[in-house]
């Protein structure tokens, strides 16, 4: 808050996040600030999946989340040179949109159905949270990306003890299919 104050009196118009960018290509202390948040929260993610034994772990949750912000730092700055100032010549976020899609067919890939049961839907879900989480950290939506974190810790953690306490409660191995 102080330092932005600062760089209003210094630069009016101008945002704290540009201090953090000392070039304008993209690939400043921001860039691997947001890459690192995105490996961090997604290694996280990945270590609970992988005690869990599941299917998408450790090495999988941290390489979409990792990548998923490499797109979309791809998607902020790896077009400037074809845009023209005042005029949208393209639309870079539109590779966002594609990120989404692409792991749509990854977790659609991952979703099994044997007999009566479906096995896989949580790990496809948590698939694409990992990807939202890494394209937030890019985006520059660390806090976002970190609250999203812990709230799937919560889904993860604690809601199975509740659901056992339910009236009718299925066994914990029922709910992890």
């Amino acid at each position: 808050m102080v330092a932005e104050r600062r760089l209003r009196r210094a630069a009016p118009g101008a945002n704290v996040n540009d201090m953090l960018i000392p070039s304008p290509d993209g690939q400043g202390i921001k860039q691997f600030l947001e890459i690192g948040a995105a490996f961090l929260f997604s290694a996280a993610i990945g270590l609970e999946r992988e005690i869990r034994h599941k299917s998408a772990g450790l090495r999988t949750e941290t390489v979409v989340g990792t990548a998923a912000a490499l797109f979309m730092l791809i998607s902020k700055y790896g077009f400037t040179n074809v845009l023209v100032e005042g005029r949208v010549v393209l639309d870079p976020s539109r590779v966002a949109a594609q990120i989404v899609t692409g792991i749509g067919f990854i977790g659609a890939g991952l979703i099994l159905h044997r007999e009566d049961r479906v096995q896989g839907l949580t790990t496809a879900a948590t698939v694409w949270l990992v990807t939202a989480v890494g394209m937030a950290c890019a985006a520059g939506l660390i806090l976002l990306a970190l609250a999203v974190t812990f709230a799937y810790f919560i889904v993860a953690l604690a809601f199975p003890l509740l659901l056992r306490l339910l009236p009718g409660a299925m066994t914990g191995a029922q709910h992890d299919q």
